[in-house]
């Protein structure tokens, strides 16, 4: 189909191959709110939001990848990436409801309305990143834990995405103990050597 090879070109640009978004679906399932916090601090994440007939938004397809980049399908099928200033906006927005008690994210009185592209974003992986510094006012509150589940387009497009976060947590947690333990990583008495295979930075 069209918009997937589209798509694809859009995630290859983002600095993410074929072969790991396949690679990371076969994770076992775990709670994804560990996965989903680091995702906050350490990674990027790759979304594709899709607009249904009826104006509302679901995320269709998420996943990590080296930046983060947000992808809106309209209800007619054209494709666009959304501009950094657009994503900030959106997220100032939402946030603005957070303060204020209205956003259906954290308050449960409005979670049967029609979500915005706000709250559709708040509720992705990019939304935490672009948004960590509302912090734990998400990531602790309950009601954004439930709905956050519900903003995905079916059950296995959330399970895939809390897969690919948990598996690229476990890589890079592994990744860190092998350079911290291996021989280049490993404390030397001498300058020389860890001038040379320093691995910072």
């Amino acid at each position: 189909m069209r918009y997937i090879r589209k798509i694809s070109e859009y995630a290859i640009a983002g600095g993410i191959g074929a072969l790991v978004v396949f690679g990371l679906q076969g994770c076992e399932k775990k709670d994804d709110t560990n996965a989903f916090g680091e995702a906050a601090q350490k990674q990027g994440a790759f979304v594709v939001i899709d607009e249904l007939p009826n104006g509302s938004y679901k995320i269709a397809q998420e996943y990590p990848s080296e930046t983060t980049r947000v992808i809106l399908r309209s209800k007619e099928g054209s494709e666009r990436i959304l501009s950094q200033d657009e994503l900030d906006m959106l997220i100032k927005e939402e946030a603005k409801k957070i303060e204020e008690g209205t956003s259906p994210l954290t308050n449960p009185e409005l979670s049967s309305g029609m979500p915005s592209l706000g709250t559709i974003l708040l509720s992705s992986a990019a939304g935490a990143i672009l948004g960590s510094y509302i912090g734990n006012k998400l990531f602790n509150n309950q009601n954004y834990q439930a709905q956050r589940r519900t903003q995905y387009k079916t059950p296995q497009t959330y399970s895939k995405s809390t897969d690919s976060f948990n598996k690229a947590k476990a890589t890079s947690a592994a990744s860190s103990t092998k350079k911290s333990t291996g021989f280049f990583g490993s404390k030397s008495t001498s300058s020389g050597s860890k001038s040379l295979f320093s691995t910072g930075g």
